[in-house]
């Protein structure tokens, strides 16, 4: 069902709701008052014929009618009945005994002075009148045919107004949903238009700053991640696809340029040495790529632990050592760090340890004496990693750009690389809610900062 449809299913049962109260609330009303006004004109009749009783003691008959006669409040087909202190009827104009007064409606009338009651389709309304000794009980009744009629013709009037409001309300309401639901239909309609060709396109949001368009501005949010989503997945697959086929190509050169002659040892061991070197390369590529592709999934599809950043930091040194003796890594603990609670955070190890590995491999090469000096201390925040080289520096220009997959700064060109080891190390560390940040000076060194949440603190926030 449509929501133009909805609204206005919903808008019209709110409204014959409300509407259904009133009329059910003008007719009690209305009912009450007839009965309330029928009851008076019966007083005023009562009172009419108790005055005559008690200034003369020989009512007849006729001074009854006469009373009728003079009486303009009269009701069409009145009955009159009157009973003395010994409940006998001295005067009745109930020809037809249309009306049947049992003695505890007598009774009653005596004990309250006056008494109503319902006999069949007429009113009654019994009322004592005391002349001396004689205690008269005076009883009026009649069928209010008028009030009866209008009641009903008020019924009638009510319902066709109920009947009619509904159709209106209905499609009113209509109307006014389909005006409410237009803005809603324009954006999807925008939305409708854009494909992956023109991710560029956004929805107008309008002047207005009402619902609609703050979800236009949430759709054009999206948009924008979607599109800077696809460009990045577009250069990482350009990017990867150069980086994997440079040594693929590499070594199909040499294995066909040494098949086309015979060759001496020396020369295919060469040659094999030069395949293992590009393999060893492309394998090394392949690992990279799939941990930044780990890296960029979110934390939900991550397993995590507590992690020692003290340990994880002498594991990265021990093996950096072992693999290049040239690299020189220093490690230096604040003396405040006292506490294990102030060395662990919450994430994955491996993770980790591949990102302090790129930062602290990339600081030994680009550094004439190859060493990097790693400092670990605390904040209120967290754990403050800082890895600093005394090397080549960033041109300020280009620290934008150096947490980018494949971005390479012109002078860190002259060395091997992929330029995936700062990006991997920068959404490494945006995954463990971190941050990585640099300050770099050309030809004075660069100095990378980490920091890192405590596990603790995620603990609680987590649960709380």
């Amino acid at each position: 069902m449509e929501i133009r449809t909805k609204l206005g299913l919903q808008f019209t049962v709110i409204v014959a709701v409300i509407q259904m109260m009133l009329s059910m609330a003008i007719l009690i009303s209305f009912a009450r008052s007839r009965v309330d006004d029928l009851y008076d004109r019966f007083e005023l009749k009562a009172k009419s014929v108790g005055q005559v009783l008690m200034e003369d003691e020989g009512i007849t008959a006729e001074k009854i009618k006469k009373i009728d006669q003079n009486n303009p409040l009269s009701l069409p087909n009145e009955k009159v009945v009157i009973y003395n202190h010994l409940d006998k009827i001295i005067f009745s104009n109930d020809e037809n005994h249309d009306i049947n007064i049992t003695p505890e409606m007598i009774a009653s009338v005596r004990v309250n002075n006056r008494a109503r009651s319902r006999v069949g389709q007429h009113e009654l309304l019994g009322r004592l009148f005391i002349s001396g000794k004689d205690q008269m009980v005076v009883f009026v009744a009649a069928v209010d045919v008028y009030g009866i009629q209008k009641l009903a013709i008020l019924r009638f009037i009510l319902l066709i107004v109920f009947v009619v409001g509904l159709v209106i309300v209905y499609v009113a309401g209509r109307m006014f949903a389909g005006r409410a639901v237009q803005p809603i239909l324009k954006v999807m309609e925008q939305v409708d238009r854009i494909e992956i060709t023109n991710l560029h396109a956004r929805l107008d949001e309008g002047p207005s700053k009402d619902e609609i368009a703050r979800l236009s501005a949430t759709f054009n949010k999206l948009l924008e991640r979607l599109e800077t989503s696809f460009k990045m997945q577009k250069s990482f697959i350009a990017n990867a696809s150069h980086e994997l086929n440079t040594p693929l190509t590499v070594i199909t050169g040499q294995l066909e340029v040494v098949l086309m002659k015979d060759r001496s040892n020396e020369e295919y061991q060469e040659t094999i040495s030069n395949v293992l070197n590009e393999i060893r390369n492309l394998n090394q590529l392949s690992k990279k790529l799939l941990l930044l592709a780990q890296a960029s999934a979110d934390l939900t599809s991550t397993n995590f632990a507590l992690v020692r950043i003290d340990d994880l930091l002498w594991q990265v040194r021990s093996e950096m050592v072992s693999r290049f003796p040239e690299f020189s890594v220093v490690v230096d603990l604040d003396e405040n760090l006292d506490d294990e609670d102030q060395l662990t955070v919450l994430g994955n190890e491996l993770l980790l340890k591949t990102a302090i590995t790129n930062i602290i491999e990339n600081g030994c090469k680009y550094s004439g004496n190859h060493q990097v000096t790693v400092g670990l201390s605390k904040d209120e925040e967290g754990l403050v990693v800082h890895f600093v080289d005394k090397g080549i520096g960033i041109p300020e220009d280009e620290l934008p750009m150096i947490f980018q997959p494949f971005y390479r700064s012109q002078a860190a060109k002259i060395s091997g690389g992929h330029g995936i080891g700062l990006s991997l190390a920068d959404k490494v560390i945006t995954l463990h809610r971190g941050t990585l940040s640099v300050n770099s000076t050309v030809g004075k060194g660069s100095d990378f900062m980490i920091c890192l949440p405590f596990a603790k603190s995620i603990q609680h926030a987590e649960n709380v």
